[in-house]
């Protein structure tokens, strides 16, 4: 997240003439409007917002379409990445239009320390509907299968325990959804990352039109794209909604990061897709 004191954002490897030079050619781009630009990460991010390798975790789901999956999770304060991809079978190297027997899935990398596996199983639960077999809504195949992927014993039990309180509340013998020790997840074509972002060419310009790899990895285009979806809690959704509005009545060229400060909870915003 930028920080708000002055110059915080300076790494060491990052001079002060540069980062002049880059200034103004900012400005220069500004009034002249032609085209968009981007500020890499390394000068935008203070050491301290960026987390360490020690701190992050990784979970994957399986709750229908993966597109809307990925904006489910990417809006969510202590995550610092999604993918989309396939999991949960047995056939190598699947493709979008030849998944064989695997799942739909989208892969979460979080910081551990803002946010916990129990509160990601509180997302998975509430945003689809674990009852419908055989698919989530108008998607119908084995392929939108409800599936938690678990790594080692502690994130199994977590997940027994989440699945029976769930069912329990919902006073349903028809929970679908599996749980799996996580074998091996196979990222999906470029085309289907950050969907519900790429559907917004406007959001895609405020960032400054990220080559899909960046797209792909930026913590930034997560959030936009939980954004592009209404996905985000509404303390998240209007802050960037303000923010947004801020850089256009200013006219900088992009949107550099969203420095939101807020919390993972309550988790109300999100309910079931297809009702209940």
């Amino acid at each position: 997240m930028t920080s708000t004191k002055p110059m915080a954002f300076l790494g060491s490897s990052v001079s002060l003439s540069r980062l002049l030079a880059t200034l103004m050619l900012l400005i220069i781009l500004a009034a002249e409007r032609r085209v968009c630009i981007r500020i890499p990460e390394r000068i935008i991010e203070t050491a301290g917002d960026v987390p360490n390798n020690q701190s992050l975790k990784t979970a994957v789901f399986a709750l229908g379409s993966f597109w809307r999956s990925e904006a489910v999770f990417g809006c969510l304060n202590g995550v610092v990445q999604t993918t989309v991809g396939y999991a949960g079978g047995s056939k190598i190297n699947p493709e979008y239009r030849s998944l064989g027997d695997h799942a739909e899935s989208v892969q979460v990398i979080y910081d551990h320390r803002l946010i916990s596996f129990r509160q990601l199983l509180e997302i998975f639960w509430s945003s689809h509907d674990y009852r419908q077999v055989f698919g989530q809504g108008p998607d119908v195949g084995n392929q939108y299968r409800s599936i938690i992927f678990t790594n080692g014993t502690e994130e199994s039990r977590l997940a027994a325990v989440s699945k029976e309180r769930d069912k329990t509340k919902s006073k349903s013998s028809s929970v679908t959804t599996q749980i799996l020790p996580l074998g091996t997840f196979y990222s999906a074509e470029p085309e289907h990352q950050k969907f519900e972002l790429k559907r917004r060419p406007f959001l895609l310009q405020l960032i400054g039109n990220l080559p899909e790899e960046e797209l792909e990895r930026s913590r930034l285009a997560a959030k936009l794209n939980g954004y592009a979806a209404e996905l985000c809690p509404p303390k998240i959704q209007r802050q960037i909604d303000a923010k947004i509005n801020e850089i256009i009545k200013k006219g900088w060229p992009i949107l550099r990061d969203l420095d939101l400060n807020g919390k993972v909870s309550p988790y109300s915003h999100v309910t079931h897709v297809w009702g209940t």
